[in-house]
């Protein structure tokens, strides 16, 4: 199949939406697919674009894998220094504009399937008529519900505002043949915004199973190049956060459970990650001497840096709930860790979580450092947990199975598509 996918984020950034993108375009180029995707510089999540020209260029890049072939098209870009509401959206039309004479410059090679990802929304007027116009097969993939998120947060404000846009949104939505999103919440709240049941379908994040190999935790004698080199012992209990560093993980409460957590012996916290609230974070450890900063590793040392860990963190504030799904949870739980969540009982994360660690309320930093001191006083519950999330990442996250399930529904799509025609 010739498949378009468009959108802001892609390899070779390292978390988040354009880590997923990068690996799904990857897959299906090496399975025989014709595939091109239109996007921008690497940035995130460092808001901050790598090249000398700042993403001011477009550039293009062909690639040959396996039986298909990938070719990416990056668009000029504007990249805000501290990316708020207004500043957010700017950033966003940037890209909306500088990607419409690419996305439309497809025209001739007629893609017979057209895949965005949300965020961000304002792309999916163009990508709508796009498809439109071209017959193809248009399917949106929402991994964040941007638009209830940003008023949830406080990064947009106004009742009229938000009615107008939640309006824009359901009309937006309904202009794809398949939308997609990452949590059955999610899907369940794609139902609630009108699309219809058979348009709206789970397409989950995955996991590397084969790059991510649980190792024995350091008490049973696993060694871990990554503890080494930060003098960590085998007795010491790892509560490791990675990923992004932004305003919607509740960073804040990391910080609170480390102060609390200060006079515990033998806990030692790792936070990793780059992003707009790195610095924040950093401020608010400062004294903690059991507290340590590393940046962000690359994909070769994921499961190294996972394995390093005895208990992973995941914090979420309370108002992004079934909102969006943490991308960072898959790796947690293939790697045979145990999680403590920030989660209420019932929402998407929750249920991800159930029999794989601990969920305590959103924002609550003594419940996360009681379940933080539990794990760490019992070994044997933290391979219990570790060992069920291992089982359900192997059920339900494998790469190839999640990726396999979207081929096979693409080409269906595309198949009925071409005899209607």
């Amino acid at each position: 199949m010739r498949i378009l996918l468009c959108g802001i984020n892609f390899a070779p950034e390292l978390t988040g939406i354009g880590k997923y993108t990068g690996d799904m375009a990857a897959w299906l180029a090496e399975r025989g697919h014709e595939v091109r995707v239109v996007t921008a510089p690497p940035y995130y999540p460092d808001w901050r674009v790598a090249d000398g020209d700042r993403g001011l260029r477009y550039r293009r890049s062909a690639h040959a894998l396996g039986r298909g072939s990938l070719q990416v098209t990056r668009c000029p870009i504007w990249v805000p220094r501290r990316p708020s509401g207004p500043a957010r959206l700017l950033h966003l039309l940037s890209f909306a504009l500088s990607s419409a004479p690419v996305l439309f410059g497809q025209w001739r090679w007629k893609p017979e399937l057209v895949w965005m990802v949300e965020p961000p929304l304002v792309c999916a007027p163009q990508v709508a008529l796009f498809t439109r116009l071209c017959r193809a097969v248009g399917w949106l993939h929402v991994q964040d519900f941007e638009v209830d998120a940003a008023f949830d947060l406080g990064l947009l404000r106004g009742a009229r505002l938000r009615g107008a846009v939640l309006a824009a949104e359901r009309w937006l939505l309904r202009r794809f043949d398949r939308v997609s999103a990452i949590s059955p919440q999610m899907v369940d709240r794609l139902r609630a915004k009108g699309v219809a049941a058979d348009r709206a379908v789970l397409f989950p994040n995955w996991a590397d199973l084969a790059a991510i190999v649980p190792q024995p935790f350091a008490a049973d004698g696993g060694r871990n190049a990554l503890r080494d080199a930060l003098g960590i012992g085998p007795d010491c209990i790892v509560a490791l956060y990675s990923g992004n560093m932004g305003a919607k993980q509740g960073l804040e409460t990391l910080a609170a459970v480390a102060r609390a957590l200060a006079a515990r012996r033998g806990v030692r916290f790792v936070f990793c990650g780059e992003g707009a609230c790195r610095a924040e974070l950093e401020r608010a450890c400062a004294g903690l001497d059991r507290v340590t900063f590393l940046a962000l590793q690359p994909v070769a040392r994921l499961g190294e840096l996972l394995n390093m860990a005895d208990i992973h963190l995941l914090p979420q504030r309370a108002d992004a709930a079934d909102l969006v799904l943490p991308s960072k949870l898959t790796g947690m739980l293939a790697s045979a860790r145990p999680v403590v969540a920030g989660a209420r009982a019932g929402s998407g994360l929750a249920a991800w979580i159930d029999g794989c660690g601990v969920c305590v309320e959103p924002d609550d930093a003594d419940a996360m450092a009681r379940a933080v001191d539990l794990l760490a006083a019992d070994r044997a519950l933290r391979a219990r947990l570790g060992a069920a999330g291992r089982a359900r990442a192997q059920r339900d996250l494998d790469r190839d199975a999640v990726l396999g399930r979207f081929d096979d529904a693409a080409r269906a799509l595309c198949a009925r598509a071409g005899a209607q025609r």
